[in-house]
């Protein structure tokens, strides 16, 4: 299902958003909460990433999951390509132990109204993140039920401690992804 979905975001004009809601006709815009400005604002949010819609579908946030901390990100390579995509996927600690998984729903939506998070650079490198955002309500195209086993990096996803990353986070914002000084 994964290779589906971003082949589809890769070849197709279509975004995805991953949700635990199967039944969703349409999406509205919603204030998120991000440190950072594009993710902090009233939108409708999907990725142009299979792999990283699949997170949030699968990631179980009315349990024990009270903190996510998550990336999709390529790098902008000299002759303008992008290389393939780089992840990092992370929920609370305490929640880790307690497999906070569900069944999700993976959502593809047109990507007409869509505006990418800019582009930025890290240490001289371009880079761009699959994020996008779309200040209108978005009607889905097709959905695709997947599952914990759906997820390649399930067992990869790491713990951390909320506190201790909202205080590396305000003391440096560029300083992702806040686990060791």
């Amino acid at each position: 299902k994964w290779q589906f979905l971003c082949w589809a975001c890769d070849t197709k004009d279509v975004l995805v958003h991953g949700s635990g809601d199967p039944n969703i006709a349409e999406f509205e815009p919603r204030q998120s909460n991000d440190i950072f400005e594009f993710g902090n604002r009233r939108a409708v949010y999907a990725a142009s990433d299979g792999i990283w819609a699949m997170y949030f579908a699968i990631v179980d946030r009315d349990g024990p999951v009270r903190s996510l901390m998550n990336a999709c990100v390529r790098v902008i390579n000299e002759d303008g390509s992008r290389s393939e995509p780089y992840y990092f996927f992370s929920v609370n600690s305490d929640a880790l132990p307690h497999e906070p998984w569900r069944q999700g729903t993976i959502y593809i939506l047109p990507r007409d109204t869509f505006e990418q998070q800019a582009r930025g650079e890290m240490r001289g490198t371009p880079y761009e993140i699959q994020q996008w955002a779309s200040p209108d309500a978005v009607t889905p195209l097709a959905k695709v039920a997947v599952g914990p086993d759906d997820f390649p990096f399930l067992s990869q996803i790491l713990p951390h401690d909320p506190e201790v990353i909202r205080e590396r986070a305000q003391r440096d914002p560029e300083g992702f992804p806040w686990f060791d000084e």
